[in-house]
């Protein structure tokens, strides 16, 4: 397992560690007796596709959606596919994905990534970074003790080192992060998960969209960053 960008260096500490290393041999097992989510190639999509140095908002999830042809390495974020329909290549639109659109077009009228595909969201600096990695097929949260802290940790505190930074903690278990973040030159933003089960509980009108667009456009005056396009 290695990281393709800059998050090479910033968590290169990390890569050396033994927890690493008992992490990597532990996922190499996994993969060869469980059918494990995403792909082996995607599961640092979300540090590949948005470089330490590109990073303007951190969106924490809790773990990779664990049925067929869902999870692509980045939290919440599908391959694409037609928003609004039961299905898609045979399986359900993710909840969760349909409720932050749903947010999205409430707060801003319009939303960019219908089809679930939040990959345009990433290359445009909005790290969507799981707690955990993996997960095995059918099993949520079964992989969160397995050691994915060693390296989401690290990544959270390198990234509370950086100035302008919006972190969006949706429900309880991206909220216990928030003890890494004393940054107070960061926008922290909470409120209740995406998840059915408690969106009307705090997530839906939350605002949190407009509310990482006005802190950019703030930075934007400053010349230091670019609102993204949600």
């Amino acid at each position: 397992m290695n990281f393709t960008n800059d998050w090479s260096e910033i968590l290169g500490g990390c890569v050396d560690s033994q927890s690493f290393k008992m992490l990597s041999e532990k996922l190499d097992a996994e993969y060869k007796t469980h059918k494990i989510f995403p792909p082996r190639e995607l599961v640092f999509s979300a540090f590949d596709l948005c470089p330490y140095e590109n990073v303007k908002v951190v969106i924490l999830g809790q773990d990779p959606y664990f049925n067929e042809n869902q999870a692509i390495g980045l939290a919440f974020s599908v391959s694409g596919c037609a928003f609004g329909g039961d299905e898609m290549r045979g399986y359900k639109f993710p909840p969760s994905l349909k409720n932050i659109i749903k947010e999205v077009r409430a707060e801003m009228g319009v939303c960019a990534v219908e089809d679930g595909d939040l990959r345009p969201w990433a290359r445009q600096g909005v790290m969507l970074l799981n707690t955990s990695l993996t997960v095995k097929a059918g099993q949520p949260m079964s992989h969160a003790k397995l050691g994915w802290d060693c390296v989401v940790n690290a990544a959270i505190c390198a990234l509370d080192k950086k100035d302008g930074l919006v972190f969006a903690l949706w429900g309880s278990n991206a909220r216990a992060y928030k003890k890494f973040l004393s940054n107070p030159r960061n926008l922290v933003l909470e409120c209740a998960h995406p998840s059915p089960l408690s969106a009307s509980s705090g997530f839906f009108g939350c605002g949190h969209f407009k509310k990482i667009n006005e802190f950019a456009l703030i930075l934007s005056s400053l010349h230091i960053i670019k609102s993204p396009s949600f």
